[in-house]
């Protein structure tokens, strides 16, 4: 699966909030700053045609529908980034978000409170 652009995630986010809709739909759930609808519109053909969206002819218009779901999406997401910059240890990204101070120790406790209980 391929990473999507920043543009096409937010498109995304948008579409996972709703769960199935038309454009106009998605531009309402759309975080700031929202697209013109055109542009919104064209970043949904695209995630149809990279595989993430169906879509069914309604009247006019298309109905879309989420292909894969925020957490799978998430899950490969972070797979591959924790290979391409960590060298596929999560250790090591922990180690670096301690050492730059973007957790603090109750988080690491929560953590291993999470590790311990599975």
């Amino acid at each position: 699966m391929e990473k999507l652009t920043q543009q096409e995630e937010a498109a995304m986010q948008a579409v996972w909030k709703i769960g199935q809709g038309f454009i106009k739909d998605f531009v309402e759930a759309h975080a700031a700053p929202v697209p013109p609808y055109t542009t919104l519109a064209s970043t949904i053909k695209n995630l149809e045609k990279k595989g993430f969206l169906d879509s069914r002819k309604v009247g006019n218009v298309y109905e879309y529908t989420p292909r894969i779901t925020e957490a799978n999406y998430k899950q490969k997401f972070m797979n591959g980034f924790v290979k391409d910059y960590f060298e596929n240890s999560y250790a090591s990204l922990v180690t670096f978000f301690a050492k730059e101070n973007k957790i603090s120790p109750k988080e690491l406790k929560e953590i291993l409170r999470l590790i311990e209980k599975k």
